[in-house]
This record gives C-alpha cells, sequence and structure tokens, in this order.
C-alpha cells in the first residue's frame, strides 16, 4: 500500500494545478448544489419494534397526520398585565385566531378559551395547531411562521411564543462563528508549530475544502435518505479536526525530508508514502468506529454513523493527493513567509528526552499513569443518563421561554405529554373509553386525562396523559412504565410521546451498548494487526483508547452530571435558583450521547496510536533496540502529535459556545479526550508498556504471519538511495 500511496503522491505532485481545480470544483459544485436544491434534514427518531412506535403507528393511522409527530404547533399566550379574558386582550387573541387559521396547512386552531387551554391565573393561555399536508421536516420553519401570524396579540401588548417540538437534541444545529474561532485557533497552533505562515495555511486550505465538499455530499443526501439535524454539526466537528490533523502529519514529514537534500517530489513521494500510510489506516479506525453504531438498534444512531464517515473519508482522500498538490505547487516556498521568533526548532529535543527518561523507569510511570487516569475516570461513575428537555436551553431561546409559561401554567408534566392508544377487536364505545380513562386515573403520577378520542376506524382510541413530573424528570419514566403495566382485559394499550420514545430509546441503547463496543474493539485491534502484524500491540492499542473514554466520561460527569462547571461552559440554570445550585446546576447527558461519543473517541483516539506506533516501528526495524525504539518515536512524533491534539482540541472546544446541550457535550468530551490522550496516554501510558513487553511488542504467531496480508503502513523514509534496513528477526512461536 505504502508503494501505491508513493506513486499516488507523486503523480498529484507532479499534476499540482489540475487536482487543486478537481477538488476546488468539486467542493465549489457540492456545496452550490445543497445551497441551490436545499440540505433536507429529518426529525424522525422512530425506534422500530417498540411500544411508543406502535402507539405513534396507530396514532396516525387513526386519527391523521394532524396527530402525528411533527403535525401539531402549540402557541403560548402571556399576559404581563392582567387576565387574558379582558376585552381589548380577548378581542386581540380572536384576531390572531383568525389570522392563524388562514395559513396554509392548517386544518384546526384551538382556541384558549376553554378549560384545556386556560391556565388557573388566566394570564396563560394554550393556542393548538393541527396540520396536514406540510413539509415536516421544516418544523422550526413552520413553528415560526405561525407565530408571526399571531401579531396581532403582540400588538395588544401580550406575549406570544411557539413550544419547541421534541427536545433540543432534536433541534436543528446551524453552522455560526464556532467554525471560525476553531479555525483561527488552528491557524495560531500550526504557525507556531511550523514558523512559517504558507506551511500553516496548506492543512487548513485542505480541511476547508474537505468539509466543504463533505457537508455538500451530505446536504444532496438529504433527498434520499433521512439525514439527522445533527449530521451537518458532527461532520463539521469531526472533518475540520481530522482534516487539519491528516494534513498536518503529511506536511510536516514532508518538511522534514525536504531538509534532508532530497528533492519536491522525493520529499512529496516519502512523506505520502510513510505518513500517508498511516493516514489512512487512521481514517480507517474513524470509519469502523462511527459504522459500528448500525448495530445499536436506533436508526438516528445508525444513519449519524455513516453520514458522520463521509466527512472523515473526504478528510483522508484530501490528505493523500490535495495535500500533494499544494506542495508540489510551492515547492521550497513551502518554508516561505516565517513568522519572526518561531523559527524551525529541533524536532525531537524534548520530546526525545521525555522519551528516554520513561525509558528508564517504565514501571514507576506506569504505576503513576494509571492512578493518575484512574483519578480522572472515577466521576464516571457517577454519570446520569436522561432525557434533556427544553427546560436546559440557552435562557433567550424562544423553546426555553415556551417551556416556563407551559410549567408555570399547566405544570411541569405539560411540556411533555403521554399519549396513550389502545384498541380493541370491536367497535369501540364511550364506555370502553371511559373505562380506560378510569384505568389510567389509578396511576400515581398522572395529574390529568383528557376526554380522549376514537379513531375513524372505530376500534382505536386515544387519549392525553398529563404526568405531575417534567419530561426529564426520571418520575415520568415510572408513570409510563406504570401506565404500560395496567391490566385491561380485552385492551390492546400503547404508550408514545417524547418521554415514552425516550425510555424507549433508553433501553434500546443499553442492549444493544455491548455489541457496539465489542464491534468497534475487534475490528479495530484487527485492523491495527493487519497494518502492524502483532498482535500484542493491536491488543494494548484498543485498551488504550478505552483508558482515554473513560477520562472523558469523567470529565462529562464532573461538568454535566455533578454540575461543577455546567454554568462555565454556558448552562443556564431554571429563573431563580440560588447561588449554590448556580454552581452546582445539574444537567441529563441523553442516553444515546454515550455511545455516540464512544464511536467518535475510539477513531479519534487510534489515529495518534497508529502515529506513534509507526514512528518506533520504523525506529526498531533500523537497530532492533526495543528501549532506544520508543525513545526515538517518542522524540520523532511528540511535537506533531502535541500540535495536531492542540489543534483538535482548539476546534472542539469553540464548539462548547453552541446553544445546544447535545454539542456542548460532545464539545466538552472530545477535547478532554484528546488532550489526555496525546499527553498522558501517549505521553507516558504506551511508552511504558512498549518498554516493558520489549520484543513481545512485535511478536507474531507463524501461522498467523503467514494468513496476515502484506499491508506495511509504515511505507520508506525517504526516497534517496540506501542499503536495505535489515529488519531484527520477528519473534515468533
Amino acid at each position: 500500500m505504502s508503494r501505491f500511496l508513493g506513486r499516488l503522491g507523486e503523480w498529484c505532485a507532479r499534476r499540482g494545478r489540475l487536482v487543486l481545480a478537481l477538488w476546488v470544483i468539486a467542493a465549489a459544485a457540492l456545496m452550490g448544489g445543497s445551497l441551490v436544491f436545499g440540505s433536507p434534514v429529518s426529525n424522525d427518531v422512530a425506534i422500530p419494534g417498540t411500544d411508543s412506535q406502535r402507539a405513534h403507528d396507530l396514532m396516525r393511522a387513526g386519527f391523521g397526520p394532524g396527530y402525528d409527530v411533527g403535525g401539531t404547533v402549540q402557541l403560548l399566550v402571556y399576559s404581563p398585565d392582567g387576565s387574558l379574558l379582558d376585552e381589548p386582550r380577548k378581542a386581540a387573541v380572536e384576531r390572531a385566531l383568525d389570522r392563524l387559521r388562514e395559513q396554509p396547512h392548517v386544518d384546526e386552531v384551538s382556541t384558549p378559551y376553554s378549560a384545556a387551554g386556560m391556565s388557573p391565573s388566566l394570564q396563560i393561555g394554550l393556542i393548538t395547531v393541527r396540520l396536514s399536508g406540510h413539509d415536516s421536516t421544516q418544523q422550526a420553519a413552520t413553528a415560526q411562521a405561525l407565530s408571526d401570524a399571531a401579531e396581532p396579540a403582540r400588538q395588544a401588548g401580550l406575549e406570544v411564543v411557539a413550544a419547541a417540538s421534541g427536545n433540543p437534541a432534536d433541534k436543528e444545529i446551524k453552522t455560526g462563528p464556532s467554525e471560525v474561532i476553531g479555525v483561527v485557533c488552528a491557524l495560531l497552533v500550526l504557525v507556531f508549530a511550523f514558523g512559517t505562515l504558507t506551511a500553516a495555511l496548506v492543512p487548513i486550505f485542505t480541511a476547508l475544502v474537505s468539509v466543504a465538499s463533505s457537508l455538500g455530499v451530505i446536504g444532496l443526501l438529504g433527498h434520499v435518505v433521512d439525514v439527522p439535524k445533527q449530521a451537518g454539526i458532527m461532520a463539521t466537528m469531526i472533518g475540520l479536526g481530522v482534516g487539519i490533523d491528516y494534513a498536518l502529519f503529511l506536511l510536516s514529514r514532508h518538511r522534514r525530508l525536504l531538509a534532508t537534500g532530497l528533492t519536491v517530489r522525493q520529499a512529496v513521494r516519502g512523506a505520502v508514502s510513510s505518513s500517508g500510510g498511516a493516514v489512512v489506516f487512521a481514517g480507517g479506525t474513524v470509519i469502523i468506529a462511527l459504522s459500528a453504531l448500525m448495530f445499536g438498534g436506533f436508526p438516528l444512531l445508525r444513519t449519524l454513523g455513516w453520514v458522520t464517515g463521509i466527512s472523515v473519508v473526504t478528510a483522508v482522500l484530501t490528505a493523500v493527493t490535495l495535500v500533494p498538490a499544494q506542495l508540489g505547487l510551492l515547492g521550497h516556498r513551502v518554508n516561505a513567509l516565517k513568522v519572526p521568533f518561531l523559527g524551525r526548532r529541533p524536532e525531537s529535543s524534548g520530546w526525545g528526552s521525555l522519551g528516554a527518561w520513561v525509558a528508564r523507569r517504565p514501571w514507576r510511570v506506569l504505576i503513576g499513569s494509571v492512578l493518575l487516569l484512574g483519578a480522572l475516570a472515577a466521576p464516571a461513575l457517577s454519570l446520569q443518563l436522561g432525557p434533556l428537555d427544553e427546560g436546559y436551553g440557552a435562557k433567550d431561546d424562544p423553546g426555553r421561554r415556551a417551556y416556563e409559561l407551559m410549567e408555570v401554567g399547566f405544570g411541569p408534566g405539560s411540556n411533555g405529554p403521554v399519549s396513550v392508544v389502545a384498541t380493541v377487536p370491536h367497535a369501540a364505545t364511550d364506555a370502553d373509553l371511559d373505562r380506560l380513562r378510569d384505568e389510567i386515573e389509578t396511576v400515581d403520577g398522572v395529574r390529568h386525562v383528557s376526554d380522549g378520542e376514537i379513531g375513524e376506524s372505530g376500534t382505536v382510541m386515544m387519549v392525553q396523559v398529563i404526568p405531575d413530573h417534567a419530561p426529564s424528570d426520571p418520575e415520568a419514566l415510572e408513570v409510563v412504565k406504570a401506565i404500560r403495566g395496567l391490566d385491561l382485559p380485552g385492551f390492546e394499550v400503547h404508550v408514545g410521546g417524547e418521554v415514552a420514545a425516550l425510555a424507549d430509546a433508553g433501553d434500546r441503547i443499553s442492549e444493544r451498548t455491548p455489541l457496539v463496543i465489542a464491534v468497534v474493539v475487534l475490528l479495530s485491534a484487527l485492523l491495527l494487526l493487519l497494518a502492524f502484524r502483532a498482535p500484542i500491540v493491536a491488543i494494548k492499542a484498543a485498551l488504550m483508547n478505552l483508558v482515554s473514554l473513560g477520562t472523558a466520561f469523567g470529565a462529562l460527569a464532573l461538568v454535566f452530571s455533578i454540575g461543577l462547571g455546567s454554568g462555565l461552559v454556558g448552562m443556564d440554570p431554571p429563573a431563580g435558583a440560588s447561588y449554590l445550585e448556580t454552581l452546582f446546576f445539574s444537567v441529563p447527558i441523553e442516553t444515546y450521547v454515550p455511545l455516540l461519543l464512544f464511536a467518535v473517541l475510539f477513531g479519534l483516539s487510534m489515529d495518534y496510536e497508529v502515529f506513534l506506533l509507526t514512528a518506533v516501528r520504523q525506529a526498531y526495524l533500523k537497530h532492533g533496540d526495543n528501549r532506544r525504539a520508543v525513545a526515538e518515536g517518542l522524540g520523532s512524533t511528540g511535537r506533531v502529535i502535541t500540535s495536531a491534539a492542540l489543534i483538535m482540541v482548539a476546534v472542539f472546544t469553540a464548539f462548547i459556545a453552541y446553544p445546544d446541550p447535545m454539542v456542548k457535550t460532545f464539545g466538552v468530551g472530545l477535547a478532554v479526550a484528546i488532550a489526555v490522550d496525546a499527553t498522558l496516554i501517549r505521553g507516558f501510558l504506551v511508552p511504558a508498556t512498549m518498554v516493558l513487553l520489549g520484543r513481545w511488542n512485535w511478536w507474531c504467531p507463524r501461522w498467523l504471519d503467514r494468513l496476515l496480508p502484506n499491508l506495511s503502513v509504515e511505507g520508506e523514509e525517504d526516497e534517496r538511495p540506501a542499503e536495505p534496513a535489515r529488519e531484527p528477526e520477528r519473534v515468533t512461536v
């Protein structure tokens, strides 16, 4: 593979203008196409085979799309100065209702002047708008249009806000200033690492082309498949991080080879044949980890995994083609525009000394690293998973304002009503409906049960249940379980709604998590085995990644579950919270987030493992001294891995500024894990274990050595004619 990559890199360097033009045209065409034709996203969180999905299907079939997810929009009307029953205010609300009935796709508009629509204080009213024939993928735009139509009420001094559909993680996430901040921080790190502005701009340009291309592809895919709303932001986060890092590794190797006196094309060939192989294998581990989400049993996760993987594929392709093209065009000018006081420094001095220091005392380093990493991971035992409702949104978010008005006016459970759908083998009667209502009212935690309806088929009944608890309260899940456990002979009862769906999602993910973890670990270890032909190294690398994951979950628990620092990442506590509650504001973490974070982090952590092992392996093949090879490998890669990690940490930290709690969660988890991975694990734990294992690092059974294909990841160190290095005798049995 290294020879193929070397030839590919040299070809791209010779035809730099062509390759550059093709990538720029492709990126512009894909992004332009997604802008012209749109980038549809889906809020479909269906979970086939669950009780909530069965309730959803029966509701849609028996009562029409107006009762479907996205078929209803609720508007909250608030009078801060008095009762909504006062004639001027009531007249203004009636004018707003008339305007709403005139809007496209509106089937029914319920008045707030009813027992179910008016709060006891008479200051908060609820307008429910049922829709049909609308574009359910544009729920936010539809809600905003309906809110704008209620302008007559605002002109009378009333506040009108649209209640959000679903939870914050379901809302469309749009790009913003965080991408710009991340790119600027990455540029500063690159300038400091290379000392020249020209070299620093190569990875930045490559990553931008890569992200633009992948976002264009994902946007156009939305016309043929259901693309989750989170796909764009995930692709941007991962694409920027790996896109800059992969280009950085290639550029760093190219400049070192160029400094030895090689021609530009020889240096490009040598860089792509060696570091390019590491890039391909590193990208492969990320793709494998994301693809394993298909076993999660959750369509949202499955699609999010392979769609996000598109950004990684694009990053690998641009690294092995667009970077060589730019290097071929720049030639020796890659070192132009030097920055004062940032001249070229020895690559391995500090890290080489650290490697030698670790090699002299491996046991002490190993024990100290394990204890420190264990302390960092310990808070993970307090990780709290659960639904995330609009009450955790930003203070200035209309969805949170609507949530608070609904809670004050109609109780906390009104923000997460439970839909109970029941079928009977005969034509349903009012007596059947009354029996269903009476049984549900006996359940602890139920505050109110609606009158209910009988569907057009005559065999389906539905009632809306308002619990005593907010959607994010674990007690709300207990209400769902209790209703499902009712004994109603002759009735087939199914429970749907947001709370029920989240409960089913949590159960499904908990059930499939061991399978996903096993697939990710085994396939990643297999890929490393193919790369290095060393079973112990492959298994150890997978275990080291699990260690870094523990520190990430520890950080999430500390910040969100315990609440220490949740305010620093922009999580706003409830209005009227005390000073202590503000300092320790606990936020639940969505049940699907840890599994998705596991897949992403496992793949990203493997990147640095591959690059470090590649350097150690190259040094070991030269002289056969394992202790020396570990020190040299850490010395030659320490600076570039640190720079790459700083870039990823900067990119992921910038995304913490997003108002969306899910993005904040990923930003914190990814930033902490990458920082720990590139310092404690790759700088101390991995070298210490490799020194202790000695030649067993590269042990391989004879039968396995014969079976494995030769997919060398090390490549060629340079292109100068030299005596081929004799590989030390492989330890075999």
